[in-house]
């Protein structure tokens, strides 16, 4: 329970990281927060609970198609914002926190961008109100994204096919 055995909990995490164990580096992670929520360095466990998440593990398919990240499940992308907002909601003065609100920005892009994904499989598909719903979804959930434009194009596509002239032409002013 000495200094260097804290420390070695959290080396442990990292070694699992880099060992690309993500299951066992989050719980080790979390079983290091939970013994030593007071711990100095306890803001660099929830940086590394992020970069775990951040960084998940694509598969040798993954790695040689170089997949887009916004095409995959976005849970792990969740969860890495999660530890990040916590850190910076716990920690606004550490030394991780300004790294943390950049990852933080690339994921509300990233999970915008799964959205309309997501939206535009279901134009793909003929399923118009589900597409619609899915782009609003995008729209209200984060509204500062990128990806907002494309939500709104797709919302025109889905109204224009299903012969809602006026919320079409209501989507494409508000676009405009």
């Amino acid at each position: 329970y000495g200094r260097y055995a804290q420390q070695a909990q959290i080396d442990i995490a990292y070694a699992y990281w880099k060992d690309l164990e993500p299951a066992s580096a989050i719980a080790a992670c979390d079983r290091f927060i939970k013994l030593h929520p007071n711990h100095p360095n306890v803001d660099y466990v929830y940086y590394l609970r992020g970069l775990i998440n951040f960084n998940e593990d694509l598969g040798i398919m993954g790695t040689i198609s170089n997949q887009d990240m916004t095409e995959r499940d976005p849970k792990g992308a969740r969860e890495s914002f999660d530890a990040f907002r916590e850190l910076v909601t716990r920690f606004p003065d550490s030394k991780y926190t300004p790294d943390a609100l950049l990852r933080m920005k690339y994921l509300v892009n990233a999970l915008a961008n799964h959205e309309v994904h997501v939206a535009r499989y279901y134009i793909k598909r003929g399923a118009y109100i589900a597409a619609t719903n899915r782009a609003q979804y995008a729209l209200k959930t984060y509204p500062q994204a990128p990806a907002t434009e494309e939500a709104m194009f797709i919302m025109i596509t889905a109204y224009d096919k299903m012969g809602m002239e006026d919320l079409r032409d209501d989507t494409e002013r508000v676009m405009r």
